[in-house]
């Protein structure tokens, strides 16, 4: 079953800030609403090949929730991605057959400003390197908008590259393929003291990155660094665009985003 990338989510200190330093780097940015659980609030920037990146903020404490920690240490950026199934329940039972343990299907849901409920069901990973499921209950266009909020002034059209480090590669390797139902390719990144392996998701290409063994230069503590304190996740994306650009990574509040050319 394909598993297209759904959503990156990144996580904001303040949801109006954000808003307004995203659209100053020529994103189109849509208010998206206050979940079901009255905890987060978020903004959605959606592109032309359905993938999205969702800007949340806490409201209030809760502590029970998946990105609680990452709030309480005060990160910002991304703290986890999505992928698309046509059913929740499928993969989740696909996965379990071939020995990875998700749960669900687990119900969302978010209420919009314009008074529109929406509906979703989530399966949630077993180790933190993988991406949750999301699944449309509700018609998807309710929840990820079509027409000119696909359209960004700094041409970015979709999602090219998610780069994810991970800190066993065998490890984080099967348990990817056991998700998705492909080997995935082992990649040589000599010289750096890092492996590298990709898989596919849709049109957008997954690189796992992993150090070494008993690798400490300089590119395993970059790898550690821009992890922020998390031991596995996105460290970066690749957006397609006309032309090739490093975003402000203060201006995207700690997530690292590039725009390629073609992608």
């Amino acid at each position: 079953m394909a598993l297209p990338l759904d959503h990156l989510v990144i996580l904001v200190p303040d949801l109006d800030t954000a808003i307004a330093d995203y659209r100053a780097q020529g994103f189109t940015v849509q208010p998206g609403g206050t979940h079901a659980d009255g905890g987060t609030h978020n903004a959605l920037v959606v592109f032309d090949d359905g993938a999205y990146l969702e800007l949340i903020a806490f409201l209030r404490p809760h502590p029970g929730h998946r990105w609680a920690g990452h709030a309480a240490r005060g990160h910002s950026g991304f703290v986890d991605f999505a992928l698309l199934p046509s059913s929740v329940g499928a993969v989740v039972a696909e996965a379990a057959g071939r020995g990875l343990a998700y749960t669900g299907p687990h119900d969302g849901g978010r209420l919009r400003p314009d008074g529109e409920r929406l509906v979703w069901q989530m399966g949630l990973p077993p180790s933190a390197e993988l991406p949750f499921l999301c699944g449309d209950v509700t018609p998807r266009h309710l929840r990820v908008p079509e027409g000119a909020i696909r359209q960004h002034a700094n041409g970015a059209t979709g999602v090219a590259c998610v780069t994810v480090a991970v800190t066993d590669m065998e490890a984080s390797l099967a348990r990817y393929s056991a998700l998705l139902g492909q080997p995935g390719e082992r990649l040589p990144l000599t010289g750096l003291g890092l492996q590298q392996a990709r898989l596919q998701l849709g049109p957008t290409a997954l690189l796992l990155v992993a150090p070494g063994a008993g690798a400490h230069g300089p590119a395993a503590q970059a790898l550690h660094s821009a992890l922020g304190g998390r031991s596995a996740g996105v460290v970066g994306i690749a957006l397609r665009g006309p032309g090739s650009a490093s975003l402000s990574l203060t201006r995207c509040h700690g997530a690292p985003i590039e725009i390629v050319t073609g992608g």
